[in-house]
């Protein structure tokens, strides 16, 4: 099969933006579909770097410098989509695609609706795919969802009451080199991610005081921000700043267990697969896809009430780091998620032939939605 995949304009798609989760999207989604053969074309700045056939420069890095130079390491993302670098970016991409673009080819639009002006100039040419959707503003035939909880969400949203055959739920995927596993931990918690209220970033803080713990907080923003209401000065809490691959490799194996307490309904929320693969237990709230990737009491906890959070903190050395581990590499790996990708764009590829009554000869197994659970889930659950 052929992959044509625009990166997300505003950023570059390398392991630098390891903050963007969308960046990261492309990254991944070029190296894996590349190491299952098929013919994968990025495009994006100048300075990306995916595994893949080709990676076309649409902008240059200066040009891109001209209108999105601020740190990324303390501020978090902002964009314009009609810009007018945004604007330069669609109509560089469309060229490229156009020249490239064969019959039964794939469009991916891992940024969904960032990349919709690119998806419309191609309605009739290209098979167009929202290859993750963890936002609500959905606009093509085919769509992989997050999560079974963000499916369901999208669908109340758009007033969707009939399922369709052709959407999919594909979790978020890892590659485990990038993480370190340790049983070894030291004193102290971690909270992982943009520095925002409505990550519940408070919450770990009220929490760990309580218990008289210490937090190191890493990510984008700081510490006193007027605007998302949030004045951390404690001195149980240390800030580490933006954490790069290694700085996040190292925290996400040392820390007794990861605080994920967001209070908005949280499509995916890859920290909490990124600490299982490290051996680390994750402390969440008790809603969104927390409820599909947290297993409660084996892999971390999740909370309603603050005393239950304190609960979980107190008790967290009782989750087993291997399960943890076993639990991320079975299903979240780069690997595992490939099988599945490749069931479905087989799934899309066979509307070319037979559509939905085609029959494979060759197909040995269903395993495309399988789970495979620690051993003492699979002991709990029998």
């Amino acid at each position: 099969m052929r992959f044509h995949i625009p990166g997300v304009p505003h950023t570059v798609t390398n392991k630098s933006y390891v903050s963007c989760a969308y960046t990261q999207k492309v990254y991944k989604l070029c190296a894996m579909l590349t190491k299952l053969g098929h013919e994968v074309y990025h495009y994006g700045c100048e300075g990306s770097n995916p595994e893949c056939t080709d990676s076309v420069d649409v902008v240059t890095e200066a040009y891109r410098k001209q209108f999105y130079c601020t740190d990324f390491h303390t501020q978090q993302f902002t964009y314009d989509t009609n810009d007018q670098f945004h604007q330069t970016f669609y109509r560089n991409c469309i060229e490229e695609i156009s020249r490239r673009q064969q019959p039964k080819d794939f469009l991916l639009c891992a940024w969904g609706w960032g990349h919709e002006p690119i998806a419309r100039a191609f309605d009739d040419g290209l098979m167009v795919v929202e290859s993750g959707v963890g936002y609500e503003s959905i606009f093509s035939k085919f769509r992989v969802f997050e999560s079974y909880t963000w499916m369901a969400h999208v669908y109340g949203l758009n007033n969707i009451r009939n399922g369709n055959w052709y959407d999919a739920v594909i979790p978020n995927f890892f590659d485990p080199e990038d993480f370190s596993f340790s049983d070894q931990k030291e004193d102290w918690f971690l909270y992982l991610g943009r520095i925002t209220h409505r990550k519940g970033v408070d919450i770990a803080v009220q929490t760990t005081k309580e218990l008289g713990a210490k937090l190191l907080i890493a990510g984008q923003g700081t510490l006193e921000n007027e605007k998302e209401a949030i004045f951390i000065n404690e001195t149980h809490v240390e800030h580490v700043g933006f954490a790069d691959v290694e700085t996040r490799r190292w925290l996400l194996s040392q820390a007794k267990a990861v605080f994920m307490p967001t209070y908005y309904i949280e499509p995916f929320g890859g920290v909490s697969i990124e600490a299982a693969m490290s051996g680390t237990p994750v402390i969440s709230s008790d809603w969104g896809v927390f409820g599909e990737n947290i297993l409660h009491g084996v892999t971390g906890y999740r909370c309603r009430t603050f005393d239950q959070f304190c609960w979980a903190a107190e008790h967290v050395t009782e989750i087993s780091s291997a399960a943890c581990r076993d639990w991320a590499m079975a299903n979240f790996s780069m690997d595992t998620v490939a099988m599945m990708y490749q069931e479905y764009f087989g799934m899309l590829y066979d509307l070319w032939g037979k559509g939905w009554y085609q029959r494979s000869s060759n197909r040995s197994n269903l395993n495309w939605l399988k789970k495979s659970y620690p051993r003492r889930q699979a002991i709990e659950i029998s």
